[in-house]
């Protein structure tokens, strides 16, 4: 009768079970990094129905369902990021609003009853934007959930000078984080 003992021996298994231990922990340390990334998003736009009360919110496939929907107005889109953020990419016929400009400079042309959707890199900026035009009496505003790093990251269609691109601009180290590395453009 053979005796087997439950503590493996020194012979040659021993170096493919440390390896399968390890890339047992490479793939438990991968997900458990996308499972942050989903926690950061969801983290994230709690703190920004906290911080925006008075927004209404917009997900990417409503507005996406919206703009090719030919029977219904298309909302003014606006890009509330900086001219360094745009030149990377944005949505198809969106307007740049500079994120620190008054109201009455973003709203210029708009009339207070047309559908309004602003964004920006996660949806602070945006956020603002929205409430202040709220404030001064646009009734169709909404905040783009998740802004354009959920958009990109969806790989829905952005543009940069009318030319199809698949990136976007990063913001900075923190929050580019939240972009699928396909998506993110590399930082200058």
């Amino acid at each position: 009768m053979e005796i087997l003992s439950p503590i493996p021996s020194a012979g040659p298994h021993v170096p493919n079970a440390r390896l399968g231990f390890l890339m047992t922990g490479l793939i438990v340390a991968g997900i458990a990094l996308l499972a942050m990334r989903n926690v950061d998003w969801f983290l994230l736009k709690k703190s920004l129905r906290h911080r925006f009360p008075k927004v209404e919110w917009i997900t990417t496939q409503q507005l996406s369902d919206w703009l090719a929907d030919k029977h219904r107005e298309k909302p003014v889109l606006l890009d509330v990021r900086t001219e360094a953020e745009w030149n990377v990419s944005h949505l198809r016929d969106a307007r740049r609003v500079d994120p620190s400009a008054p109201t009455e400079n973003a709203s210029a042309g708009i009339s207070k009853d047309a559908p309004i959707v602003t964004y920006c890199a996660v949806g602070y900026r945006s956020g603002d934007l929205a409430t202040r035009l709220r404030e001064a009496g646009f009734t169709h505003v909404q905040n783009l959930e998740g802004s354009i790093f959920q958009w990109g990251n969806e790989h829905r269609p952005l543009v940069r000078d009318d030319t199809p691109v698949s990136s976007v601009h990063p913001y900075n180290k923190f929050w580019g984080r939240l972009l699928t590395d396909d998506v993110r453009a590399p930082q200058k």
